[in-house]
């Protein structure tokens, strides 16, 4: 039995991740905005063993929430699925961007780690200098591509962790709308896999992949010059480095 830590696992592909790894055996931790979607959360996932909260908008709550997790102890595996689509370029940047890297430096480091981007990151660009000075200009494709290079970051940082990033398509959840063309099923379960799998081509470091299968990512993303200064600037905007090895 495994221990993991799902955000946005109020709704969406976090609840149905959550509800896939209950079922399986293992044990998870929710987390929602709020008390009131924490509550309906653990209604949703009946089996989960806790529920956190923190707004992810904040840093200040999702420092809070990362001291939650870790007053729970390690965790096998942390899923950051949480993420924001069509709302304000701040509100992309600090729950899509931001979030991911605090929590990221600030929980015990799991054995796994795995980061929800998105197809859409190919059309993304890092736009770092944006980052202190105009943060509208920030896109919900380049905050995807900011998850996959802290994916990568961690895969080449941090050894004895497996971390890989998974585009769970267009999937008809609330955030992709109903029309959504892809499988929702196979949209969730590559993350879940990777969670958990013994599976040999589970347990592999800095992929990008679609429905368990690698998959074509942004060459902006293996730039490790470009990728230490993501780092510097996220230490920079947050006042909490991203800690080494």
């Amino acid at each position: 039995m495994a221990k993991i830590f799902i955000t946005g696992s109020a709704d969406g592909l976090g609840q149905l991740s959550a509800n896939a790894l209950v079922n399986q055996g293992h044990d998870v931790v929710l987390h929602a905005r709020n008390a009131a979607r924490g509550r309906e959360a653990l209604k949703k996932v009946e089996g989960a063993s806790h529920v956190l909260t923190g707004d992810l908008s904040s840093m200040e709550e999702t420092k809070n929430l990362a001291d939650q997790v870790n007053a729970l102890g390690v965790f096998d595996a942390v899923i950051h699925n949480a993420g924001v689509y069509q709302t304000a370029a701040k509100e992309i940047f600090a729950i899509n961007t931001i979030a991911p890297y605090l929590l990221t430096c600030l929980i015990q480091k799991p054995k796994r780690l795995v980061y929800l981007s998105s197809g859409m990151h190919l059309q993304g660009r890092a736009n770092l200098d944006s980052f202190k000075t105009n943060i509208n200009r920030i896109s919900y494709s380049d905050s995807k591509l900011h998850v996959l290079m802290l994916c990568m970051a961690v895969a080449h940082e941090w050894t004895g962790v497996y971390s890989n990033a998974v585009d769970p398509g267009w999937v008809p959840t609330r955030m992709g709308g109903q029309g959504a063309p892809d499988d929702l099923e196979k949209g969730y379960e590559t993350q879940t896999w990777l969670a958990v799998s013994d599976d040999d081509h589970a347990k592999v470091n800095g992929r990008y992949l679609y429905h368990r299968k690698e998959k074509r990512h942004n060459p902006e993303a293996d730039d490790v010059m470009l990728r230490e200064r993501f780092l510097k600037v996220c230490h920079e905007v947050t006042g909490i480095p991203f800690p080494r090895r």
